[in-house]
């Protein structure tokens, strides 16, 4: 099987659809499957990481031309780096009349448009999307947020798309499923021990030094240690790096974490931004203070905050009330709550359902 991906990571952007994108290559990998990533290469790209991974990874044109972008384009168009016609026509050069089983598309600046315009050269066409906020003509829609469901989509799809909605369906690495019950049991007395802080691949508006701050006014418990995970793009990694060294308690910063389920399994606490690593945690059963960095973080923040998997936090002023509202007697009953709750949201097997249904689903003769 061949397959291919569209999807980019930058510094506005971000890595998070990359690191959904790559789960799914790494799965099918794993099943045979040949698997290519079309990107472009902006500031913060992870073309080289793609490749690392073991998969071909084609860099589209970056010319650094602006684009005048119309009225009818999506909201988050100007992530393309180009127009979508443009970028239709450079896809499809890069799929070099290669034999493409499925091409997935990962992308908030892409829409029905450019689809309609790719249809022709695959047999099937699958869309990523947290939005539900354009149209899509393609054969299969994931949507893995909490909350979203299939009435979302409705005017926006065909009628004969198929929908996989869901955290169930989340894309995470196959670690999180194998050390789910490893943490899960660690849970069941939970002390505030180890506190983990991870704000996205990239925060480019450094919310990892406006939470560190804000925790020199917490009362920390005198045992306490921070973890401080960081994209190796992240632009204020040396100012996150030097600010720890000034914290009042032990506090590392560690880059391009590979054994994140490993590290959030050990952690008691994770301040985090509202983002796909959410289903990370939940699979985890991590309780969570959640940060809305971004305006399509919040339905799923919101969700998480009414299922009582996590607390929604509007800023990092907020967090020493947080700390001493729900961390200090009552600390591990409230931890014991989250985590339960945030556990009942995915099991970690989502990208396993994905894979089957790519496998299974006869979409075209």
């Amino acid at each position: 099987m061949r397959i291919f991906f569209r999807v980019d990571a930058s510094i506005q952007i971000g890595t998070g659809h990359v690191m959904r994108c790559l789960t799914l290559a790494d799965a099918l990998h794993a099943r045979s499957a040949r698997c290519s990533f079309i990107c472009r290469p902006h500031s913060g790209h992870w073309l080289e990481m793609i490749a690392q991974r073991g998969h071909h990874a084609v860099a589209l044109p970056n010319d650094g031309t602006t684009t005048h972008h119309m009225p009818a384009d999506p909201v988050h168009s100007e992530w393309l780096g180009t127009d979508w016609q443009t970028d239709a026509q450079q896809t499809r050069e890069a799929l070099v009349n290669d034999t493409v089983d499925w091409l997935v598309v990962d992308h908030y600046a892409l829409d029905r448009r450019w689809e309609q315009t790719l249809r022709p050269h695959c047999q099937n066409l699958m869309v990523i999307d947290d939005l539900a906020d354009r149209q899509h003509d393609c054969d299969v829609l994931l949507d893995q947020n909490l909350g979203r469901s299939a009435q979302d989509y409705g005017g926006l799809l065909k009628p004969q798309t198929a929908t996989y909605i869901g955290p169930q369906y989340a894309l995470l690495r196959p670690e999180f499923a194998q050390l789910r019950s490893q943490s899960l049991a660690r849970r069941t007395q939970p002390q505030l021990k180890h506190l983990l802080v991870t704000m996205g691949g990239v925060d480019k508006d450094n919310a990892t030094g406006q939470v560190l701050q804000a925790l020199t006014a917490c009362h920390l418990p005198a045992d306490l240690s921070i973890s401080v995970v960081m994209g190796p793009h992240a632009p204020f990694l040396a100012d996150v790096q030097q600010q720890a060294s000034r914290m009042p308690r032990p506090t590392q910063v560690l880059e391009g974490v590979n054994a994140m389920a490993q590290l959030m399994s050990d952690s008691d606490l994770c301040i985090g931004a509202a983002g796909s690593t959410s289903w990370e945690r939940c699979c985890m059963g991590l309780p969570t203070l959640l940060l809305v960095l971004a305006d399509n973080q919040l339905p799923s923040a919101q969700a998480l905050e009414k299922a009582g998997a996590a607390l929604a936090v509007s800023n990092d002023h907020n967090i020493s009330q947080v700390f001493e509202k729900h961390m200090q007697s009552g600390a591990s009953v409230q931890l014991k709550s989250w985590s339960l709750a945030a556990a009942a949201v995915t099991d970690g097997l989502g990208v396993q359902r994905i894979v089957a249904a790519m496998l299974t689903e006869r979409l075209h003769d």
